[in-house]
């Protein structure tokens, strides 16, 4: 039982740690909001300024959606050499192909940075170079359309574009090579499960529960809570980390998303070790390869959750056309007030 001058001293305690708190962060509201059920310390900060901080580098300088493109149904292409986008009107091609060099290159008339302008359908240069931006640029665009049309359980309605990882830049943040065999960047390549926690007691080859790997796995989930700028609650019950039970419903969201990522890396990047020249390959002759922080950019949801892809039909990546981006989304793509404001950071969900 507290007495009354213990009662004091422990408030000017929290009135001097709140002060001192204030301080460091600059006096910005942080919202303290629950996840989970009481009693499990399942709770999320989010510090306003800091979401303002990385909306405003992240999502502000979004380009708007271009004009919707008059109807025109699919069929033969006047171009030669289109090998992806064959299942989209000209107009939307066109349309779409303007997104690309605004996403990547900066700018909707920066063609050339793929493509040979006198010969915009050729793969290779006037002195027969592989134009090898045009080869990765092609594979890209089939792995968006896999990402929108496959990946429900990780991008749900939201999707993504080029833009999700370019930010308007030829390479996207967070790429990475090998600078060993070990490094715990292949959590996102080959290696199976982050686990630390063992039911065995003898060690076996399938019992690998040691420090070494729970430093391992610990730096992993230290990269993953920055790439997406959460703490470790918002996917995990802190009673034990390793289990599932009771643990949020984002730690399931997250789990198909290293799939998606391994998917990615395994199926779409690591293969263009023989594309890219070999001044884009890492010391051990690997090729660029993603991670989360790749499309998150330390936030929660890329780019706040903006749903630029259901502008772009192309990008949608269904087996038939069927005019209907994803489930439940709107049926056509002419309404750009589907896409959420930027005008102003977004509140903590």
């Amino acid at each position: 039982m507290f007495t009354r001058s213990c009662r004091k001293r422990r408030a000017a305690l929290v009135v001097m740690v709140n002060v001192l708190f204030g301080a460091c962060r600059g006096d910005a509201k942080v919202d303290v909001v629950q996840i989970g059920y009481r009693g499990t310390a399942l709770t999320q900060q989010w510090n306003h300024a800091d979401l303002q901080a990385r909306f405003d580098s992240t999502s502000r300088a979004m380009p708007e959606a271009l004009p919707p493109a008059e109807p025109m149904p699919p069929g033969p292409l006047p171009w030669q050499n289109v090998q992806v986008l064959t299942d989209v009107s000209v107009t939307e091609l066109l349309r779409t192909m303007t997104g690309f060099a605004t996403w990547v290159g900066g700018d909707p008339a920066n063609c050339q940075y793929c493509h040979w302008v006198d010969q915009p359908w050729s793969d290779t240069s006037a002195d027969g170079r592989p134009l090898y931006r045009k080869l990765v640029a092609r594979r890209m665009i089939q792995m968006v359309r896999e990402i929108n049309g496959k990946n429900q359980a990780h991008v749900k309605n939201t999707g993504v574009t080029c833009y999700t990882c370019h930010l308007g830049k030829p390479l996207p943040n967070g790429l990475w090579v090998y600078s060993d065999q070990t490094d715990y960047l292949r959590h996102y390549l080959d290696r199976d499960g982050a686990r630390v926690v063992t039911q065995q007691i003898a060690p076996s080859p399938g019992n690998r529960s040691s420090v070494k790997q729970a430093e391992w796995t610990y730096a992993l989930m230290i990269d993953l809570s920055r790439s997406i700028g959460v703490n470790c609650t918002y996917c995990h019950n802190t009673r034990q980390f390793a289990s599932w039970r009771d643990a949020p419903p984002a730690r399931v969201t997250a789990y198909h998303g290293i799939l998606m990522v391994r998917d990615i890396n395994t199926n779409f990047l690591a293969e263009l070790q023989t594309t890219v020249p070999l001044s884009r390959l890492g010391p051990l002759g690997d090729a660029p390869k993603i991670q989360c922080v790749s499309c998150h950019n330390g936030t929660y949801k890329p780019l706040f959750g903006a749903q630029l892809a259901k502008l772009y039909p192309a990008l949608w990546g269904r087996p038939q056309w069927n005019g209907i981006p994803f489930p439940g989304a709107l049926a056509s793509a002419d309404s750009a007030a589907a896409m959420p404001t930027l005008s102003a950071a977004p509140t903590p969900p």
